[in-house]
């Protein structure tokens, strides 16, 4: 085989595999804005529900202390929704970020080998004295990888702390929460 027919299938395999990593990154991001899109179209509907409701308490109101009563019991409710819509909303971001990461990872890694294959071709086929260069090469493609692993694992930390983090606020402030309290 030549070194064109080598190079045309070794684009076309770059050109397929490239497709199929678009595929998967559109697919993950219209499933994440449908699964978006539901959650607020659901929380669209329970403010309606909540404000039908809060303007029918209202409109039955008698006396000053059951006005503020009921704005009390309007405020928790109000803070109980924003939580839980924050808290969905957050998970979902979440799930989306993380088959992100995993299909960058996945298509770095494949890249990666690919580069390294390719490298072992030339190096197999190439003059002699080219075994310092394809090894300067090679030395590149480790370092950018372990550059890669390490930004990886940073980001896997932070994730980590930042979900900590928000289930911490999301427990204080339903312990916070007079309505809430066990």
């Amino acid at each position: 085989m030549s070194n064109l027919n080598i190079a045309s299938e070794q684009f076309g395999d770059f050109s397929k595999s490239a497709v199929d990593a678009a595929l998967k990154f559109a697919s993950v991001s219209f499933e994440s804005a449908e699964r978006m899109f539901a959650l607020n179209l659901e929380a669209a509907k329970v403010s309606l529900d909540v404000t039908a409701k809060g303007a029918k308490s209202l409109a039955s109101v008698k006396d000053v202390q059951e006005l503020t009563s009921l704005r009390t019991k309007s405020a928790e409710t109000g803070l109980e929704f924003m939580m839980g819509y924050s808290k969905n909303f957050y998970e979902l971001s979440t799930a989306a970020q993380a088959q992100f990461s995993a299909l960058a990872e996945e298509r770095f890694a494949t890249m990666q080998k690919s580069v390294v294959e390719n490298l072992d071709k030339v190096a197999k086929s190439s003059p002699a004295g080219a075994d310092v260069a394809i090894a300067a090469l090679k030395s590149s493609v480790a370092a950018s990888t372990a550059a890669f692993d390490s930004v990886s694992k940073a980001a896997k930390q932070f994730t980590t702390f930042t979900d900590n983090a928000v289930k911490a606020a999301s427990d204080n402030v339903a312990k916070a929460t007079p309505g809430k309290r066990k």
